[in-house]
């Protein structure tokens, strides 16, 4: 049967999976249970709205009266120009490559299973930073039942791996398999491969799409290539996994490649560096915001202060496709390096 999803539907689901906290994606989700049509069809997704929303609601009212908070948190609020996610099975050197870029105290030790809980860390590059969130290691035998918590926030992956371990193929196979039954796709294709006029896939009426699937864009991180790397080993794996996802390789024990992680994740999620001035005065060049290619002024005006955005009227603007001191109105798109000055009414 049709699902015949409704404009407001994909409207609410569009602004789900854009949702930055369980607070607005819980408000998203009853206007995505309010819109969705109710007939055979959908039945399926109305259980899962449903069932989200209870789950949702529970902890967002957390412990019952008189109750304390037990085990820690599980989910790493956002920070810095996107949050990306390290995932590996064990011993691939997932924690000592997450020291090495962050400087965090991540436990590091010739033994699995060595993280237990999301360790976050800030790796820099050039004027802004990524938060990097180490996670446990994902075996054909376990995955902890809170990694799907932990990862929604997420914006992309590092799969990392050891190519010269005889079992990485067999390691990489069970974590995709681990993942997928857990409703998380790792995906080749990364925000800067699409094409701004392509149209959109999978919106036919006939078709419900998953929203609780979490696509995630990964890119392989081939470690330990100190201990003797041969770029046929690389070959091999995606030839019997089927991975095509683009890759690096590195070294935490020496630093070597580790300069292009931060670089192609730059490149990869599209990003835009944004600064801002006030009238008559220099540009706070030390501090941009940070927004997708193809964001607005009102984007930014938004990460600035809610109010702004609510009442902004016009923007003066320096930089791609303008002459200097332009005025723009809020739906201008902007572009890596831009100025904004910001008028409201």
């Amino acid at each position: 049967m049709p699902a015949n999803l409704t404009p407001d539907y994909k409207r609410a689901e569009q602004a789900y999976r854009a949702a930055e906290d369980d607070r607005e994606r819980l408000s998203c989700l009853k206007e995505m249970l309010r819109t969705i049509p109710k007939h055979k069809g959908t039945e399926h997704l109305q259980g899962d709205l449903k069932s989200r929303i209870r789950q949702l609601t529970e902890e967002l009212a957390g412990p019952k009266k008189g109750a304390a908070r037990t085990g820690p948190v599980h989910t790493v609020r956002p920070e810095g120009a996107a949050q990306i996610a390290l995932l590996g099975p064990p011993n691939s050197g997932k924690s000592s490559l997450h020291a090495k870029l962050t400087g965090s105290r991540a436990a590091v030790a010739p033994y699995p299973h060595t993280t237990h809980e999301p360790m976050p860390g800030m790796l820099a590059y050039e004027d802004i930073h990524f938060q990097l969130i180490d996670l446990p290691p994902i075996t054909a035998d376990y995955i902890d039942s809170w990694l799907v918590n932990a990862l929604q926030p997420a914006h992309a992956a590092l799969l990392v791996v050891d190519v010269s371990d005889p079992a990485c193929t067999d390691q990489i196979d069970a974590l995709l398999a681990r993942l997928d039954e857990k409703r998380i796709s790792l995906v080749a294709e990364w925000p800067s491969d699409v094409q701004p006029s392509a149209a959109p896939q999978n919106e036919g009426d006939d078709e419900v799409a998953d929203p609780f699937r979490i696509p995630l864009p990964a890119l392989l991180v081939v470690n330990k290539i100190d201990a003797g790397y041969d770029p046929a080993d690389l070959d091999v794996l995606r030839e019997l996994t089927g991975v095509d996802f683009p890759s690096v390789a590195v070294s935490a024990q020496t630093g070597e490649g580790l300069d292009r992680i931060a670089a192609f994740l730059f490149r990869g999620l599209a990003i835009a560096r944004v600064y801002t001035k006030a009238p008559g005065k220099p540009p706070e060049m030390d501090r941009p915001f940070t927004v997708r290619c193809g964001a607005t002024v009102q984007d930014v005006a938004r990460l600035v202060h809610k109010e702004i955005a609510a009442s902004l009227k016009y923007a003066r603007a320096w930089g791609e496709g303008v002459f200097d001191g332009q005025q723009v109105g809020p739906e201008h798109p902007v572009a890596d390096r831009d100025v904004v000055e910001l008028h409201m009414r």
